[in-house]
């Protein structure tokens, strides 16, 4: 049976009324897995240069940033209009009248017609919950929250630093003022299952998860992950293991979900595994074809 699913695109496109392009922000954050409230050291497997364009500084304003950005995609797309996208580290770890500035400082871009908020479950309050709301009832927001895993060991393990109903809790605080919620999941990392990761979704998307970004877990050479990964290996998605999985996913998962990313290209030279000898391009195309024969589109 022919199924669709909600892509980002076209989803944005509908409420903003064309089509838009994000801009990365760094906004100088750091993580409570980082600086010692909830733990040193941060995720295992993250490396945050990973998704950072060259234009994305923690030394430069967001004005500044903004300008880079846009410059950079004007050239192709003269009439695009942006949202300002705070995605490095925690982008709500900070004290409420720092992160209204640095929101409104964005909002202020006459070519910026919203925002996206990435950060933890463990690090909103209900006074900035408060303020989104409210913000959003006179532009586009959205809190996009790094869940990860559905699986409290696996938490742990990758040292997260908070639990699975720490999440739940935050999407349906955050929901319920009127904010759109995005949930951020890395799908084969050690200790889960696709079962399992189902149903903890289903949960998301019961709590008030709009959008779900997903993709495979990736070994980046220099993390805690990778020397563990080159100590004792353990099995990792090939190309099509993946994709049969997304498709499992979309196939499994509520209908009204937004889908806003289904898989993550780092560098060649920072991924120790896994190997798959795609370009990016060539892995998007090959995933394309795949959905259209599975009837989903």
């Amino acid at each position: 049976m022919e199924k669709s699913y909600k892509d980002f695109g076209l989803w944005i496109k509908e409420i903003i009324g064309q089509k838009v392009q994000k801009i990365s922000i760094d906004a100088g954050f750091s993580c409570p897995n980082r600086d010692g409230r909830v733990g040193w050291g941060g995720c295992t497997f993250c490396d945050n240069t990973t998704f950072s364009p060259a234009y994305c500084s923690g030394e430069k304003t967001v004005t500044e940033q903004l300008s880079e950005g846009k410059a950079f995609f004007k050239r192709k797309y003269p009439e695009m209009k942006y949202l300002a996208y705070f995605q490095s580290y925690s982008n709500t770890y900070g004290s409420l009248s720092h992160l209204k500035s640095i929101y409104e400082e964005a909002l202020a871009d006459g070519d910026v017609v919203g925002i996206v908020i990435g950060t933890r479950p463990d690090c909103v309050s209900d006074e900035l919950l408060d303020y989104l709301g409210q913000l959003a009832k006179r532009t586009f927001v959205l809190v996009e929250y790094g869940v990860e895993s559905v699986n409290d060991d696996v938490l742990k393990r990758v040292n997260r630093g908070h639990d699975f109903q720490c999440a739940l809790d935050a999407i349906r605080e955050t929901s319920k003022r009127g904010i759109h919620v995005g949930a951020h999941i890395i799908l084969g990392l050690p200790g889960e299952d696709d079962e399992e990761n189902i149903r903890g979704i289903r949960q998301l998307h019961d709590s008030g998860m709009k959008l779900l970004k997903l993709h495979q877990l990736q070994i980046i050479r220099g993390t805690q992950m990778a020397a563990e990964y080159a100590e004792n290996p353990f099995p990792l998605y090939s190309a099509d293991e993946y994709i049969r999985a997304i498709i499992r996913y979309i196939s499994e998962l509520p209908d009204d979900i937004v889908y806003d990313r289904f898989v993550s290209q780092s560098p060649p030279g920072k991924v120790l595994a896994p190997s798959w000898g795609l370009k990016n391009h060539e892995f998007v195309d090959k995933l394309r074809k795949a959905l259209r024969s599975n009837d989903l589109h």
